[in-house]
């Protein structure tokens, strides 16, 4: 009698843990915070970075000086312009976003992909899955011009 009862039991435990509400993995995805564009910075240096706010989550990370003409770039992804330049030749250290290989590219403050960003609120992208577009809500627009305006200025 036994040999039926312990299996019998454990299928009634699976059957009563297959039947709990699947609602707390779908509660922690509720906790998530939004992506979205944000400026720093860190002494001269202006960082525009895509990815949740106060955190290492990032996509896309701008950085400038006042006085410059380009932006280094760094990320997952890249933006999708003809015109970026791969400023070195090897890569320079692991990157701390994806763990591999880092080059340091640029890109022109006066760039499409930019001004797209600032004007319209849309970025295309290119990275691991393809091709598509961060988008920029008019607030974030705003921040995206000011980081313009900071780069090409002389002053900080």
């Amino acid at each position: 009698m036994f040999k039926f009862l312990i299996p019998a039991a454990g299928f009634l435990g699976l059957v009563t843990l297959a039947a709990q509400p699947a609602s707390s993995a779908y509660e922690v995805q509720q906790d998530v915070q939004p992506m979205g564009w944000h400026l720093h910075h860190e002494g001269s240096m202006a960082k525009l970075a895509y990815g949740v706010a106060n955190s290492d989550q990032l996509a896309l990370m701008l950085t400038c000086d006042p006085g410059e003409r380009s932006a280094i770039v760094y990320g997952d992804v890249q933006p999708d312009s003809p015109r970026l330049m791969r400023a070195s030749i090897s890569y320079a250290e692991p990157d701390p976003l994806s763990g591999g290989e880092a080059y340091e590219t640029r890109i022109a403050l006066n760039d499409s992909a930019l001004v797209n960003l600032a004007e319209r609120g849309a970025m295309r992208v290119e990275g691991a899955a393809g091709v598509f577009t961060l988008p920029a809500t008019e607030a974030e627009r705003l921040t995206v011009s000011r980081f313009l305006g900071y780069c090409a200025s002389d002053r900080a």
